[in-house]
């Protein structure tokens, strides 16, 4: 079984910065694609980045300049660094994985349990 398990939500203020992490446990051969997505109260949930293997990235432009996401092939494990927050960055943050090889099987999808960041203005 694989589980996600993320840290670094809190408060902040505006123009402060966190540091998200996930990382992935279990017997775990490889994860194709790693990303984190955002819920905001009252709102879809919407992707703020992606990571391939490899190391391809891609932001949602609201994140663009100010968060930058990396893993760790070695340690399972992805980062959301986050700059120069807005209060509009409120949210509760969900790590992802996709196709994730295991030695019980392939997972095509795999969610964490959230965490909140909540930017004060």
């Amino acid at each position: 079984q694989v589980q996600l398990v993320e840290s670094g939500g809190g408060l902040v203020q505006a123009g402060g910065s966190l540091r998200l992490s996930c990382a992935a446990s279990g017997i775990i051969f490889s994860i194709d694609t790693m990303g984190w997505y955002r819920q905001a109260q009252g709102k879809e949930r919407e992707l703020v980045a992606g990571i391939t293997r490899s190391g391809t990235t891609n932001y949602v432009d609201s994140a663009k300049g100010r968060f930058t996401i990396s893993r760790d092939n070695a340690k399972n494990t992805v980062y959301l660094q986050m700059n120069s927050l807005k209060p509009e960055d409120t949210a509760v943050y969900y790590c992802n994985a996709g196709t994730v090889r295991t030695g019980a099987g392939r997972y095509p999808e795999v969610w964490g349990q959230g965490t909140l960041v909540t930017v004060s203005p």
